[in-house]
């Protein structure tokens, strides 16, 4: 397996995990045990983002374009209303 298809996988694998943590964070009646999964998620974005650079600094991962001033004032005005 190659660094690129590694570094995708691993950022695939982190963006799941961090899907399950927000469930399990909004789902916990536990304070301490909210804490802790908020905790493991905070640390997990810092990693993913990190990771991200590296990727995107050699090319593994191109994001999508940038949305336009329009299409950010569509989107913004859709959830207002």
């Amino acid at each position: 397996m190659d660094e690129k298809t590694m570094v995708n996988d691993i950022l695939g694998s982190v963006k799941s995990d961090l899907t399950a943590y927000q469930t399990a964070i909004s789902e916990a009646e536990n304070m301490q045990l909210r804490q802790t999964f908020q905790q493991i998620r905070n640390n997990d974005e810092s990693f993913q983002y990190e990771l991200f650079k590296i990727a995107q600094s050699k090319g593994y991962y191109k994001p999508a374009q940038k949305a336009t001033v329009t299409e950010i004032n569509t989107v913004k005005n859709d959830l207002q209303s």
